[in-house]
């Protein structure tokens, strides 16, 4: 791929990750009552968690598109995830998008992320 192509797919797949936690914060925020039904009856986890996984998850989708330093939007990938696979599914493939093509087109490089140079398309 040449370096305009990656650059789309890159900002394409990480806006969506990044609209992908901006929508899970939201419907924590939004539908509270029933995800603390979610994490009591079906998870089994403490509901006090809910609040912070929202503000985190708002948190990280700024970090992932403002990408401040290289290690914190690596933790901020890591950190995707939410019950219910095929949300899950198309948010792992485009974190893997994402996380593939960062190097080609970020002015901050990631230690972790492929090094692909443009010469070698």
């Amino acid at each position: 791929m040449n370096d305009k192509t990656v650059r789309y797919v890159y900002w394409i797949a990480t806006g969506l990750v990044g609209l992908v936690y901006l929508g899970g914060a939201g419907f924590y925020i939004s539908s509270y009552d029933m995800v603390v039904g979610m994490y009591r009856e079906v998870l089994g986890y403490p509901t006090y968690i809910i609040w912070p996984l929202a503000i985190l998850k708002i948190i990280g989708a700024v970090i992932i598109l403002w990408r401040p330093s290289a290690m914190l939007a690596f933790g901020a990938h890591v950190g995707a995830g939410d019950p219910g696979w095929p949300p899950a599914v198309v948010a792992w493939i485009l974190l893997i998008v994402s996380w593939l093509t960062a190097n080609r087109v970020r002015a901050v490089k990631s230690a972790y992320a492929p090094a692909f140079s443009a010469a070698a398309n």
